[in-house]
């Protein structure tokens, strides 16, 4: 498989060149050039320069993963078959020059990360698909958000740290993870969530049985709205908060208002859901749009 590196200047105010990686390209992916450009505004002491712009063609089942540390990602369908991604960056203190966004083209579709300045002396940050790389921060306050047009059929793959994550009116399955932030997913396809300071709320389609459908938080609530005809075992659990469901379950075990396990329909896929501080809701389209 081919490598090679792409570099954008990012205009007189920069320090360098920003460095895209795009690697391992494979059958199924046609990635557009990346493209670069340098604004720079300020609002309220906030200096925000170096939107950076990618867009690409994935196959229907490919995913596009965006990995981000401190900032927000937004999702959206788009209206044609090019995925597009914009991302901002912002800081208070930091240089936002020296923060980069790099590209990884794979197997499985195309990663894009937020890669900091690395630690003296220590490992450097990389950019690397799923649980892989390394995205150390290190004191420094750039803030970069995302947001994203996504064809059908791609699947997305969200994950950030210190912001939200919100996936509106899209048609594949999304996965949304973050630290500090909610979460909010729309879309026909499946869905799963987690975070640790936030809610979670999910209105999602049907879903292939090999999908096991998982949401979880700490501190906050998780509203779930599934069609009817979807059918679970379903494990729901919380410790200072109350559990609602308007799907008939068939009860496994002690029953009460903090702890769940049954099933629904056929129960062919895994639902599991949890919380310590809030309140679980798992609510059914028809049921939801008639409130």
């Amino acid at each position: 498989m081919a490598a090679f590196e792409t570099r954008f200047w990012t205009g007189p105010r920069s320090r360098g060149w920003m460095l895209v990686v795009l690697a391992g390209l494979c059958a199924g992916t046609v990635a557009h050039a990346a493209s670069s450009r340098t604004t720079k505004t300020v609002r309220d002491g906030l200096t925000e320069r170096n939107t950076f712009e990618w867009s690409g063609h994935l196959a229907p089942g490919k995913t596009l993963e965006i990995k981000d540390v401190n900032g927000a990602i937004r999702a959206e369908i788009a209206s044609g078959s090019e995925i597009q991604v914009l991302a901002s960056k912002s800081a208070r203190m930091s240089d936002p020059d020296r923060v980069k966004i790099e590209v990884i083209e794979h197997a499985g579709g195309v990663t894009l990360c937020t890669v900091y300045p690395s630690r003296g002396g220590g490992q450097p940050n990389e950019c690397r698909p799923g649980e892989g790389g390394r995205m150390n921060v290190s004191n420094n306050d750039v803030r970069v958000d995302y947001r994203v047009k996504l064809p059908r059929g791609v699947k997305l793959v969200a994950r950030t740290v210190n912001g939200d994550v919100g996936a509106h009116g899209l048609e594949s399955d999304v996965e949304a993870r973050t630290v500090n932030g909610s979460i909010e997913i729309a879309t026909r396809g499946s869905a799963s969530a987690a975070t640790v300071n936030g809610s979670i709320e999910v209105e999602m389609g049907n879903s292939s049985r090999e999908s096991a459908l998982e949401f979880e938080t700490v501190n906050g609530g998780i509203t779930v709205t599934m069609p009817e005809g979807l059918g679970a075992e379903v494990e729901a659990r919380t410790v200072n908060g109350e559990i609602e469901t308007d799907f008939p379950l068939t009860v496994k075990g002690r029953f009460n208002t903090r702890r769940i396990r049954g099933t629904i329909g056929d129960g062919s896929r895994e639902l599991s859901l949890a919380t310590v501080n809030g309140d679980i809701r798992l609510l059914s389209s028809r049921s939801r749009s008639s409130r």
